[in-house]
């Protein structure tokens, strides 16, 4: 088996909507690095962005290699097809080297009992008393809850291999990085559905660098996390050590890490995640796919003029087309239509007033988290602009640009890397 391409070990996944942003983006992880933290930078993007865009994988790539020439980046850095399925992995094939396989669609669909039953029959090791070194407690499973996690997962399981493997035949076993995304589901993973799911993975030979379960609490898009912080601990702690435990016991990549979804602006829970990886000498996958073009937003209104005027515009169509923008995020987005400022409201505002609501600063008074949702599912507004949008973004580098290596560094990568 040739040589697996092999991520490092702490990651950010940076979402690029519009492909400007690539050298903003970078400019945080130089940041990291002048400070002894080595950030390997993934840039991402899915299908539905590309889609609602206009724009094709390749772009990715392009962006991407601009940035690290223009600024000289020596360490490695990679492309996501982000949320790919069959269906539409193979128009990432060559722009992308790292693939977050995304089978929720087949969570929840059965497996064939013979499947299940030898599955069963494969892992005695799974039933009973079960006990994860640096895991809060010992598991006790019977054969009776394997089997229903078994029912649940094992088909999704067996999905993944299936795209795993069309794509090792396109690219080459070890060509790529692979992550399995587990997240968009109903309910958390506990720590020995973890387990279960990992063996599975493992039974298929898919040699995951990235897992992404679903935790406790609401991951909404664009605003800090909603939930029980202590649980949302102890349930990071024990999938680390579950993740730790699997590696050892069925054979998967050393360097297998949690990967985080709709990470960005988790500000409540990243002293939490910092401790655990320090704890376990683990590593961390984040992706922060939309926070970065609401950072262009902010870096627009800052600007004032034509540019804070088109910012209002953007916000103005968002309200008028709520309901359609909103309804592809409807489980990651909580807003209530009532503390929507009105676009007459809007347009009085100054540029700084237009910028405290935006910026997630949740100490500052002016800050509304119900347009900062709203705006981040609404780049499809930007996207309908075309070149309008586009020329405002260069005729503003310099201010978006801070703001979006601001929000990465500042924000994002020192809390949680204790910078």
């Amino acid at each position: 088996m040739s040589r697996q391409l092999e991520l490092g070990k702490f990651s950010l996944g940076m979402g690029d909507r519009f492909a400007h942003q690539a050298g903003a983006q970078l400019q945080a992880c130089i940041l990291a690095a002048e400070q002894g933290a080595q950030v390997t930078p993934v840039w991402n993007k899915s299908n539905r962005e590309h889609t609602i865009i206009g724009s094709q994988p390749a772009s990715v790539r392009a962006a991407a290699q601009k940035a690290v020439a223009e600024l000289g980046w020596k360490k490695s850095w990679h492309v996501d097809a982000d949320h790919i399925r069959l269906e539409t992995v193979d128009k990432f094939l060559d722009s992308s080297d790292f693939f977050t396989i995304d089978v929720a669609d087949s969570i929840g669909k059965a497996a064939s009992p013979e499947a299940i039953q030898k599955f069963l029959h494969r892992h005695p090791e799974l039933v009973g008393q079960i006990a994860i070194p640096n895991a809060s407690d010992t598991f006790k499973v019977v054969r009776a809850e394997v089997e229903r996690v078994a029912g649940k997962y094992l088909f999704a399981v067996q999905e993944a291999g299936n795209i795993y493997r069309h794509i090792a035949q396109a690219k080459g076993e070890g060509k790529f990085i692979t992550e399995v995304s587990m997240d968009e589901t109903d309910s958390p993973q506990t720590p020995p559905e973890l387990l279960i799911i990992l063996a599975a993975l493992a039974d298929e030979k898919i040699p995951l660098q990235t897992i992404a379960p679903k935790f406790t609490g609401r991951f909404n898009k664009g605003v800090d996390y909603v939930g029980d912080v202590k649980q949302f601990e102890k349930e990071f702690n024990d999938d680390l050590a579950v993740i730790e435990f699997a590696i050892l016991k069925y054979g998967l990549p050393h360097n297998l890490k949690l990967s985080v979804h709709s990470g960005s602006d988790k500000f409540s829970i990243y002293e939490p995640i910092r401790k655990a990886l320090k704890k376990f000498d683990a590593g961390l996958h984040i992706k922060t796919a939309g926070t970065s073009w609401l950072e262009e937003l902010i870096g627009l209104a800052e600007a004032g003029g034509d540019a804070l005027a088109l910012a209002k515009e953007i916000y103005a169509d968002a309200l008028d087309h709520r309901e359609e923008l909103c309804a592809p995020y409807a489980t990651v987005i909580d807003i209530d239509p009532k503390k929507l400022p009105t676009q007459e409201q809007v347009n009085q505002w100054t540029s700084q007033q237009f910028v405290n609501a935006l910026r997630h600063d949740p100490k500052c008074k002016d800050f509304n988290p119900h347009l900062r949702q709203l705006l981040h599912v609404g780049f499809k507004i930007a996207a309908k602009k075309g070149d309008r949008y586009l020329k405002m973004l260069e005729a503003n580098e310099e201010v978006v640009a801070r703001n979006v290596t601001a929000n990465l560094y500042d924000r994002h990568l020192k809390p949680l890397l204790g910078l």
